[in-house]
């Protein structure tokens, strides 16, 4: 299982790693692939949360680790000039704060870091309500940061 598990990972990390050198001319697409990455991470963890799949500590760590490699890259993705276009939903409070901006991605690393360690290979008996803990502080810094540096699409 294990090695299914570093294998999955392994592929994953190698699809994003394509989709991010795929898009590299392009910034905004660049980042848009990074945070679907987040968004099926997170809807991955929040279904384990929410008791609609069973806990699975290997998958929890997969998903703390793409939470934690997207956080590490995407800030790469944000020069000046990319403020506009490709549909983006980037504020532009991102290059007005671009401090504030690298500092909510730097805590969403850390938390996602924290995450990793507190399943990490199913090794912790509490892993479960580890991860739920992690999970909730992950939501909200999640949330913190599209509040702050995310324009909402019109419906």
């Amino acid at each position: 299982m294990k090695k299914f598990a570093a294998s999955a990972f392994f592929i994953s990390t190698l699809a994003l790693g394509m989709t991010v050198a795929m898009a590299a001319e392009d910034p905004i697409a660049s980042r848009q692939a990074i945070m679907k990455t987040v968004g099926t991470a997170t809807k991955a963890s929040a279904q384990m949360i929410k008791g609609q799949v069973p806990f699975d500590a290997i998958k929890a760590e997969l998903a703390m680790r793409a939470l934690n490699a997207a956080a590490i890259s995407v800030v790469k993705f944000f020069p000046k000039g990319s403020e506009k276009g490709g549909d983006t939903q980037a504020s532009p409070k991102i290059w007005q704060d671009m401090k504030g901006f690298l500092a909510a991605a730097k805590r969403l690393e850390q938390v996602s870091a924290v995450g990793i360690e507190a399943v990490k290979g199913g090794e912790n008996p509490f892993a479960e309500d580890d991860f739920k803990e992690v999970f909730n502080d992950l939501v909200k810094t999640c949330k913190g940061c599209h509040q702050d540096y995310r324009i909402e699409k019109q419906k």
